[in-house]
């Protein structure tokens, strides 16, 4: 090989010396030696190569990769990564092809983490090549989607982030479809289940059935439907959250999914008891059923949640030993959770410590006053357009 090596470098001519390289390589390929194709990369990238000549002859290399074993190619290709590294940035074109291939390889492995840290290493923001705003978003995107493969959400978060950026102005559907479903994901996983819930409930209503080359089945709707069901069960008991609850539970779609059941008395805030809660653990993830610093899991505390405000529309008062009978904690776990749902607007109540006592308010008096002002406006707002039409004014519609 080194005369072959010898023979190429006294070549002149640029067109002849490429040729004879590429039928170094050639050889080099076809015997799959990975001792060899090291040599071959150290000569191409000495000083004894040009630079448009080690471009070249790396770019061919590169695409000729997918013809050696798995392993093989996963050897040359990191092998060539660090020994380019010094100089990284007169060849980005075939870094590039390399951490596709590598990052293609690792993906079949299914080791998605790694495939989303060779991809995370193409420079998307290079001054020294153009690069379209798609094929940025495209790469966050993916590598995002892979990183939530291994449920890692920090550093999925972080590239969804730079996705967003420029989302808003891409006309790719496929491209928007996945940047939508990774980031209801993200919040999944991040457990902002409300907002979670909102995001995988935009994704059900979707009315195509085929964006770009992936076909919208009912069946992937109706995951996302199933998750914005089990978001808002999980998410913080409140005003926010019996909204959201109306919302889904007025949907005819929720009345055919496994999970309907406990919606329904979740809407209809009934006390939820252990083999339904049970029942309901079986459908959830890992991240949903985790242990949270306070020893309850994160089911527990929205069940916990639930139920108090629950009793809340049953008891006028309650006790904190029989409330924490009724949830069956402990009754000074009981009052801090109540105390806690009361100081953030969650529950309308009081907290006597003197008697151990919790008095619930009733807020159907405040709704009804609310009505009572709507009616009064649209009352007023009447009275106006019928003296305007007294007088022979327009009335704009």
């Amino acid at each position: 090989m080194e005369s072959g090596f010898a023979s190429a470098s006294a070549i002149t001519d640029q067109r002849q010396k490429i040729e004879q390289y590429k039928l170094i390589l050639s050889t080099v390929i076809a015997s799959s030696d990975i001792t060899q194709a090291k040599k071959f990369i150290d000569h191409i990238l000495s000083d004894d190569v040009p630079l448009v000549v080690s471009r070249q002859l790396l770019q061919t290399f590169a695409q000729e990769l997918g013809r050696l074993e798995p392993e093989a190619q996963k050897e040359i290709g990191h092998f060539i990564l660090n020994q380019i590294q010094p100089r990284v940035v007169s060849f980005e074109e075939q870094v590039l092809i390399i951490r596709e291939k590598l990052a293609d390889l690792y993906e079949v492995e299914q080791q998605w983490s790694k495939a989303a840290q060779i991809l995370s290493g193409i420079d998307l923001d290079s001054a020294m090549r153009v690069i379209d705003d798609i094929f940025r978003l495209s790469k966050c995107v993916k590598i995002a989607s892979l990183y939530l493969e291994d449920d890692d959400a920090v550093n999925a978060e972080a590239f969804i982030n730079k996705a967003s950026f420029l989302v808003s102005n891409s006309q790719n559907e496929a491209l928007n479809w996945t940047y939508k479903v990774c980031y209801a994901r993200i919040l999944d996983l991040k457990r902002k289940f409300l907002e979670a819930a909102l995001r995988y409930y935009d994704i059900s209503q979707i009315q195509k059935r085929q964006i770009g080359d992936e076909v919208i089945n009912e069946e992937a709707l109706e995951q996302a439907l199933s998750a914005a069901v089990t978001c808002t069960i999980l998410a913080a008991a409140g005003p926010q959250r019996s909204r959201v609850l109306a919302t889904l539970y007025k949907d005819e779609r929720c009345s055919k999914l496994k999970i309907y059941p406990i919606l329904q008395k979740v809407y209809l805030e009934r006390i939820l008891r252990k083999p339904e809660i049970d029942a309901f653990a079986e459908e959830l993830k890992a991240h949903q059923k985790a242990l949270l610093p306070d020893n309850f899991t994160v089911l527990d505390r929205a069940m916990i949640e639930h139920n108090l405000l629950s009793a809340s529309k049953l008891y006028t008062n309650i006790s904190f030993d029989e409330l924490g009978t009724l949830l069956g904690i402990a009754p000074q776990k009981a009052e801090k959770i109540a105390s806690r749902m009361i100081y953030e607007d969650r529950m309308r109540g009081s907290i006597d410590q003197v008697e151990a006592v919790i008095h619930f308010e009733d807020d159907t008096e405040e709704w009804q006053q609310w009505d009572q002002q709507i009616v009064g406006l649209c009352q007023a707002l009447n009275d106006v357009l019928d003296s305007m039409a007294k007088k022979g004014l327009s009335i704009p519609v």
